[in-house]
């Protein structure tokens, strides 16, 4: 159905809810295209336009010519502009050419041959790419998936005889590359890797996919190949050195995006304050859990196709559920037509969503981030984003959903209960008019490459070449490795010498300790899974976990064999779990002086302890009860960025000496929730310290660290744009309407503190002081 402005009455049932805080319309493209290159193989250019495909998009043939041409290249343009087109074209000409040599010359052996790999970070994205390729129906084309559902009966035959394999990095990491004399042929004869949705390769996890593809280049390299990498990813700054940093070599990038999409109108909605007091007396808002409940709802009921992404699987579980329930006093047939989308489903629970929601059988669908990736799913009318989504680039992707088909689409941006939030809500042009951000990961984090570097020498023995390959912290790395045993050093090189497998070293996706299974004590079935760190936060005793919409209370959380007991029970409300931080600084590695005021960025000790977990009510997040925890002590070491300033100062800037803790720690939080306005972070990533006089610094000091060891690269992007990011905090304090501090400023969810003291004024003066000599 065609959309326009009049629908954004349709959000609030009302023609100006005060909720709406500002509207702005993304304009709609009109496409430019491009006539197919010479070197495409008639078969190829037939297949396409068998599927459709008769005039490709400029943007599609210039990465398909780079690539091509054997230059590395990520095309890096919006939502739905045909980006797989730009990859495909390449790979699956070479593949059909290479095939045909071989089919019309009986007899012949192919050992140039040539062989695609494709990678994705999640298997539905890989299924969905998979059904592009049969599309095509060219029978030179041998595709197969190769992940962990794969049947081992199929391994060998793909192993053998598959031309073009879709895989993900976990595969990649313990499945193949451990095994790579296994697939020595189709080493030999790769020519293409294909890395789709690059941008969500970030953190820690895109630490640990950058050494891995260093990995596979040199797995390449010793079967005599070189292949060519192309990436598909959401607009990003400075794609090229991104994805060159991802796998290590100079990139060439493709940004124009020249694909037709409707306009899309874009509404950024604030949930009102309620009468109802929060913690500490503050003011609270409304969720924005329930309000985009609310507003999934009125644009269901009105047969508007809509998709609501948050970050939580409880908040899209929640939604869902909240829908429903809103939808059986409308109209008895809606409820059934709205569903929960996240990881942790079932293949084939996850394969029926996709079909439901592609057919128009679903109206509507809360997701996690799991379907902003490139499933293609078109036909949606609106997007409801609950929260930020951590990044600019998210935001683009998750709007971009809607208007598929080309017609006008309508979004709204539902603020959280957040600082980021808030400033955001009110400055649209901090997400409209200033350039998306750059991916940030840390290959040399050493806790992320010493496992590789042990993982690549069981793999192939490394030698000095190596050590360019895996960049200059390498030699340091390794003498550690030597003297702790991992490796031995030999005359030839650094070898793997232990029985067992280097790869169980190294979890891509997580930090420590493994997997905590989720088990429902009353049938033994297996729930889910979480990653470790997460469960003292989420998998404590009493926690609230959410499954399929089914609500289960956390009944023992047992770290030693790694589960979580849990009984199926109907709370009406969600837990959230309160910790306590001391820090040490170890090291400063970079510094700068604003005058009096000092900030660093190095390397620091933090101490997290759990304390204790609070019962908050779903629609106005009051406070039920808060019950204490018995929890061991977590030592992680990680990089921090720092301010220091003395008290001299703090007193002259208009502070007086009762308020520095208060001042301390309201800008401390505030800093906190803004920091993924600079740096692609989520607020849960990073934690933070502050204290009016600290045992290193001897100096009132506000820490932001962040939460994995050895550090994921967002302290120090924030460290490089202190002055943004502090000016920013400083006007999303300023702006709210609360008089002395509330969730969407200065209070913090996890504060261990029970966000107490507090004091907004005082972070306000604080802030206007660091930032007096920053020029």
């Amino acid at each position: 159905m065609a959309l326009d402005n009049s629908l954004i009455p349709l959000l609030g049932r009302g023609a100006a809810p005060e909720q709406l805080q500002h509207v702005r319309t993304i304009p709609a493209r009109t496409a430019v295209t491009a006539p197919w290159p010479g070197w495409v193989h008639p078969d190829v250019i037939n297949a396409y336009a068998a599927v459709g495909v008769h005039e490709p998009w400029r943007h599609q043939i210039q990465g398909a010519e780079l690539a091509h041409g054997g230059r590395h290249v990520v095309i890096a343009t919006g939502t739905a502009s045909g980006k797989s087109l730009a990859y495909q074209l390449p790979a699956v000409d070479a593949v059909h050419r290479a095939q045909l040599s071989v089919l019309t010359q009986p007899g012949r052996i192919d050992p140039d041959g040539a062989v695609a790999l494709y990678l994705s970070p999640t298997k539905a994205l890989a299924a969905d790419q998979y059904a592009a390729i049969r599309s095509l129906k060219l029978p030179t084309i041998r595709a197969a998936t190769y992940d962990g559902d794969t049947d081992t009966t199929e391994r060998r035959w793909i192993r053998d005889h598959a031309n073009f394999v879709l895989c993900n990095p976990d595969m990649l990491h313990f499945g193949v590359l451990p095994n790579h004399t296994w697939w020595a042929r189709y080493f030999r004869r790769l020519k293409y890797v294909i890395v789709d949705e690059a941008h969500s390769y970030r953190g820690v996890f895109g630490s640990h996919v950058a050494n891995l593809m260093r990995r596979l280049r040199r797995i390449c390299m010793y079967y005599g190949a070189d292949p060519v990498f192309i990436a598909a990813s959401a607009t990003s700054s400075d794609p090229e050195v991104s994805f060159g940093r991802l796998i290590g070599a100079p990139v060439s990038a493709v940004t124009e995006d020249c694909s037709p999409h409707g306009a899309t109108t874009v509404a950024f909605w604030e949930p009102a304050l309620m009468e109802l007091k929060g913690e500490n007396g503050a003011p609270a808002r409304r969720t924005a859990i329930a309000e985009t409940a609310d507003l999934m709802a009125n644009l269901v009921s009105s047969r508007v196709r809509t998709i609501a992404f948050i970050k939580s699987r409880r908040g899209a579980e929640t939604i869902a559920a909240i829908t429903k329930r809103l939808l059986e006093e409308v109209d008895r047939s809606l409820p059934q037509r709205v569903a929960a989308y996240r990881s942790g489903y079932l293949p084939e629970e996850r394969r029926a969503l996709e079909k439901a929601l592609r057919s128009g059988e679903l109206l509507g669908v809360s997701s996690t981030s799991a379907l902003e990736l490139g499933i293609d799913i078109s036909g949606l009318d609106a997007v409801l984003v609950a929260g930020w989504p951590g990044t600019r680039a998210s935001l683009f992707q998750q709007i971009g959903r809607a208007g598929r088909a080309g017609q006008d689409s309508i979004a709204a941006f539902v603020a959280s209960d957040d600082p980021l939030d808030t400033y955001l809500v009110h400055h649209p042009e901090a997400i409209f008019d200033v350039a998306v951000e750059a991916t940030v990961f840390d290959p040399s984090n050493p806790y992320v490459l010493g496992p590789h570097l042990c993982a690549a020498a069981a793999e192939l023995p490394l030698g000095p070449a190596d050590v360019e390959l895996f960049g200059p912290s390498t030699p340091n790395l390794l003498a550690t490795l030597v003297s702790d045993g991992y490796l031995r050093r030999r005359p030839a090189g650094w070898f793997w010498t232990h029985p067992q497998s280097a790869a169980g070293m190294v979890n891509l996706r997580a930090d420590g300790g493994g997997p905590i299974s989720i088990v429902d004590v009353d049938t033994g079935s297996l729930l889910g899974t979480m990653d470790s760190p997460q469960s003292h936060y989420q998998a404590h005793r009493g926690a609230v976990y959410v499954h399929q919409g089914e609500t289960f209370v956390v009944e023992e959380l047992n770290e030693q064999d790694h589960c979580a007991m849990v009984r199926r029970g109907n709370p009406d409300y969600y837990t959230t779990a309160r910790d306590v931080t001391q820090i040490e600084v170890l090291e400063s590695l970079r510094h700068e002086s604003w005058g009096p005021v000092q900030v660093h960025f190095g390397a620091v000790q933090v101490t997290t302890q759990v304390v204790s977990f609070q019962r908050k009510a779903f629609v106005s997040n009051e406070v039920l009860g808060e019950e204490p925890l018995e929890l061991g002590a977590n030592d992680l070491f990680t990089k921090a960025v720092w301010f220091t300033v003395d008290n001299a100062t703090l007193l002259a800037g208009g502070l007086v000496e009762p308020q520095f803790p208060g001042a301390l720690h309201a800008a401390e939080h505030a800093a906190i929730g803004l920091l993924p306005l600079v740096a692609s972070s989520d607020r849960w990533d990073v934690g933070g310290v502050s204290t009016a006089i600290h045992a290193d610094t001897g100096q009132p000091t506000i820490f932001v660290y962040d939460g994995h060891p050895g550090g994921a690269g967002f302290a120090e992007r924030g460290f490089e744009a202190a002055r943004i990011w502090l000016r920013a905090t400083r006007d999303a304090i300023a702006a709210c309407e609360c008089e002395a501090g509330c969730p969407s400023c200065v209070q913090s969810p996890k504060c261990g503190n029970k966000n107490n003291p507090l004091d907004k004024a005082g972070a306000i003066l604080l802030i206007d002081i660091l930032l007096a000599g920053a020029g």
